[in-house]
């Protein structure tokens, strides 16, 4: 595992190979050790080889910005509606100015589900990140298998939690972040961590993500050709934070629109979310979390969105289930 500009660095090669012969059984396993190391400590890393082409990943982006700087009223046709069936409104959406948060985006869940709202413009929107959005739900579900080996779990387990149904809800979002001013400071995204199972993140040439690492901000900075990828709550309650949610924030720069696509991998809202026996009850450790639904915690994490409240301090993370 190398270290890339603040980040672990993991290279997916082996697994997009024959693993025939011993000398890349010994490349798979070297690399599964990364990412559980990484997870251990940062939360956060860095792969390349990963099976996203470089060229989708920009033309993505770069559709992505057209789209954002399209009219108002242009962006209004796909704006987000309620009631269609999905925890949160297919669509676009601007934050309100209640927010602690500065930026705008355009969700979109698997397409077969039918939810999605695409804009007639840019001209191959729909297709370039309808098929961005698959190779990254691929990579999804490797890097699934790579921490159930890592964590000494059998093959497929966190696909029970997670599984492609038509209930999971996994989401791909693209997201603008407007430039920094005076009167709103520089903060894009506030301190979170992300309260699903994985995310990750494409980001352009302007960076402005930073992750929390032993009480010093960590600036994630653009290297071409790798994703970032961190893990969420879901999976640091599962582990019984053997592995890590890490804090990150996205700072805004003066003058500079920042632009960057999300995938998330999230869990079905009907499941039971508690610390598994192999970290707590088999390995003698108590659990540092009471179990919950997982459709109750969205509710609690919508509210920090869409209807903020007046201090940090009341905002809902992973520690309202902590023991």
């Amino acid at each position: 595992m190398a270290a890339a500009k603040g980040l672990p660095m993991v290279d997916l090669a082996p697994f997009f190979t024959d693993d025939g012969d011993e000398g890349a059984r010994a490349a798979r396993a070297s690399a599964i050790e990364a990412v559980v190391e990484a997870c251990r400590t940062y939360g956060f890393f860095r792969v390349v080889n990963h099976g996203v082409p470089r060229e989708l990943v920009s033309r993505s982006l770069e559709l992505s910005a057209a789209f954002f700087a399209l009219p108002d009223e242009e962006k209004a046709k796909v704006a987000a509606e309620a009631g269609r069936g999905t925890p949160i409104p297919a669509g676009y959406f601007r934050l309100p100015s209640r927010s602690p948060d500065n930026a705008e985006y355009l969700l979109m869940y698997q397409p077969h589900l039918g939810h999605n709202l695409y804009p007639a413009e840019p001209h191959e929107f729909r297709e370039t990140l309808d098929e961005c959005h698959e190779k990254l739900a691929k990579l999804g579900v490797l890097v699934q298998e790579i921490l159930a080996e890592g964590m000494g779990l059998p093959p497929g387990f966190f696909r029970k939690y997670t599984a492609d149904s038509d209930s999971s809800f996994h989401f791909f979002a693209a997201l603008h972040y407007f430039p920094a001013t005076e009167e709103d400071g520089s903060v894009g995204l506030s301190k979170h961590e992300d309260g699903k199972a994985l995310t990750f993140v494409l980001q352009d040439t302007v960076g402005g993500l930073e992750v929390l690492k032993d009480g010093e901000w960590v600036p994630v900075e653009p290297i071409d050709g790798t994703i970032i990828i961190n893990i969420g709550d879901l999976i640091q309650v599962l582990t019984n934070k053997k592995l890590k949610s890490a804090t990150h924030r996205v700072v805004r720069k003066p003058g500079m629109h920042r632009h960057s696509m999300i995938y998330v991998v999230n869990v079905d809202a009907d499941k039971w979310i508690e610390p598994l026996p192999e970290f707590t009850d088999k390995v003698g450790k108590p659990p540092r979390y009471r179990w919950f639904r997982h459709g109750e915690y969205v509710e609690l994490r919508k509210r920090n969105k869409f209807d903020p409240p007046a201090t940090p301090e009341e905002f809902y993370n992973i520690n309202y289930y902590a023991i």
